[in-house]
Order: structure tokens, then sequence, then C-alpha cells
């Protein structure tokens, strides 16, 4: 039996801006087959995203929505949460849009442990705005602001999350969106910060300026750099330079939830203190 999108979309926005190809789409259709899976009402859900290609994101699924600054979602979705706990709060954006000018506040959303879903589309370019250099951006490659190739180190987004205290960490790719929706749908439900770093393509403004003609050149030339993170853990320290693990990374359940120590806070001061 076909899946049924359309109850979870709005039609009157299709098709969507983005390019033939994109895997912002394989991401927005594993989202709502997890949020399916779990049976979300979707007045219960709330979808905060950013600037850039992902940011297009809120414009196309039919729940609760906001489309906000640059680098700033989850600062909107940190009040949304503690504002109203018992919603389902799913977060949408960049690599541009969270390591660099949002890597602030990526961080202590992190670090308080506060129960979102943040899942970082990671294509490796500022996208949108015609190809300048990201802090995923692999060093050598040619963007607009490095004319003669990166020579900036790359950034390990599921590292910076794990030493900033989230929860749940996992890395998937576009190439096979059952296993994206399997781990979204066990870090949807898991009560903490939840981080998905989600290997994307931009054929466009990263692969045709390199050399990668086609969105499955792109495609392939990201499956080289992943491997499972079962293999990841017998490879050589020389071996694992350039790959990337995939699947579950971390999950922790041992830390206390932030709108629950918020709340307790909230007690205390309405005892007067005490």
């Amino acid at each position: 039996m076909a899946f049924n999108y359309d109850e979870y979309l709005r039609v009157d926005k299709m098709p969507t801006l983005w390019c033939w190809g994109c895997g912002d789409g394989i991401i927005l259709k594993s989202v709502i087959r997890a949020i399916d899976a779990l049976g979300w009402n979707m007045d219960d859900v709330c979808v905060v995203s950013g600037i850039g290609c992902s940011g297009r994101f809120s414009s196309y699924i039919n729940c609760n929505t906001v489309h906000t600054t640059h680098g700033r979602t989850l600062a909107y979705a940190t009040g949304i949460k503690l504002a109203h706990p018992e919603k389902k709060v799913i977060v949408v954006g960049g690599d541009g849009d969270g390591l660099a000018i949002g890597g602030n506040h990526t961080i202590h959303a992190c670090r308080r442990n506060i129960d979102i879903n943040y899942v970082l589309i990671n294509n490796f370019i500022y996208g949108l705005t015609n190809s300048q250099t990201s802090p995923t951006t692999p060093k050598g490659m040619w963007t607009v602001t490095a004319q003669y190739g990166n020579i900036d180190p790359e950034f390990d987004a599921c590292r910076l999350a794990d030493a900033a205290g989230a929860t749940f960490i996992a890395r998937e790719s576009v190439l096979d969106p059952k296993k994206l929706e399997k781990v979204l749908k066990e870090g949807f439900s898991h009560e903490g910060f939840s981080f998905f770093d989600v290997f994307s393509n931009c054929h466009i403004n990263l692969g045709r300026k390199n050399k990668m003609g086609e969105a499955v050149e792109t495609l392939n030339w990201i499956e080289s750099r992943i491997v499972s993170k079962k293999k990841f853990d017998t490879l050589s320290e020389e071996e694992q330079k350039g790959k990337y693990p995939t699947g579950l990374l971390k999950h922790d359940t041992t830390q206390q939830e932030y709108c629950k120590a918020y709340a307790e806070v909230i007690a205390k001061a309405q005892k007067g203190g005490k």
C-alpha cells in the first residue's frame, strides 16, 4: 500500500523550490515517515527552520512551523519547547546555519539537553547563496570564497555535539532513506537533545563546481566518505581519516532533560524559594 504523504504536506506549495535531485526532499519524506510511524498528531508538532535551502522545509510540512533568522533556529525552538514542553519540536538547519553563525546555539542546546530534535542537513556548502565555504567544506574544494581551494580543516558535527553534551547522536545520508527514517524515529522517541547529521548532496553549487557534474556523482562522493559505525570501529586510526561513521553514535538516557529541570525551578519559585 502506497504511503500517503499528502496529509503531511502543504500540497498547495508543491512542487518544491529545491533543485532537481536535491537530497532535501528525501530528508523531508524521511521525517514525515518517522512522524507517521510514531503516531504523532501534527497539531502537536512544531518544525523550526532557518535560512538556506533547508529553510524551505517549514514551508512544505503541514504542521505548526516557524521560519526564523539565520543561525537562530535553536534559540526560537528553545523558547517554544519551554513554553510548551508537551509539544514535539523539530529543528531543521544547514551546516552553515547550524555550525557557523548558529554554532553557539548548537553548543548550548546540546549542553542543556533540552528535548529538541535537530536535523542538520549537511551538504558541505552554502548552497542557496552560491557556493561559499561552510564549516564542513572539505579541504581543497573550490568555493567562491576559496577559489584556490579551501584551506580550512573540516568540522565533524557529531564530535562537536558529543563534546557539547548531546545525549542522542546519529549520522546517516540521503543514500539510504530507510536507515535515515530508523534513526529519526529512535531520536524522536528520545527524551533529551537529539542530533542528526544528515549528509546530503548539493550537486549544483558543490558538485558541478568541483568536477562532479551530476547528482549521482555527488552521491557517489558522499558514499566514499561514510562507513557504518561497526566497521569504522574496526579501522586503524590511519584508515579512519577522511571517513565518517554512520548509524547510532550515542544514546545516553542518564541525563536530566532541561524542561523537567526548569519545571523544578518554577515549582521552587512558587513555594517562595524553599
